[in-house]
């Protein structure tokens, strides 16, 4: 069984910087998209970033182009996201999903929630202005 878990997520000010992690376990980082997505109340789910744990390309939402990085550490089967300059309008639930086997093509911000397998249960980030 796959499990993802979220940390990292808190209340913090306009133009402040977050890390959040994800760290999975039940199948290796490796040969996996992992997918970073939030969701406000009454919103879809949208993706805000990805990681090809393969090569470590990524791909991002245009919300987040230029201000959040994803990352990963195969070695501790952990994938990170790095958000700075935080607006209020970046507050959300943030999840981390997972779906395996797949081509690095594949691996892209515009997935949409349906086509990821395996989910965390989300972590919270309020920017306050």
């Amino acid at each position: 069984q796959v499990w993802l878990v979220e940390s990292g997520g808190r209340s913090v000010q306009a133009g402040g910087s977050l890390r959040l992690s994800c760290e999975v376990a039940g199948y290796p980082v490796s040969a996996s998209c992992m997918g970073w997505f939030r969701q406000v109340p009454g919103k879809e789910r949208e993706g805000v970033a990805t990681i090809y744990s393969d090569d470590g390309s990524t791909d991002y939402a245009d919300s987040a182009k230029g201000r959040f990085t994803a990352s990963q550490e195969n070695d501790k089967n952990t994938v990170y996201l790095q958000m700075n300059s935080l607006k209020p309008e970046d507050t959300a639930m943030y999840y981390c999903a997972a779906h395996p086997y797949v081509r690095g093509s594949w691996c892209k911000a515009g997935r949409t929630h349906a086509e990821f397998s395996n989910w965390g249960r989300g972590t919270q980030v309020t920017v306050s202005s």
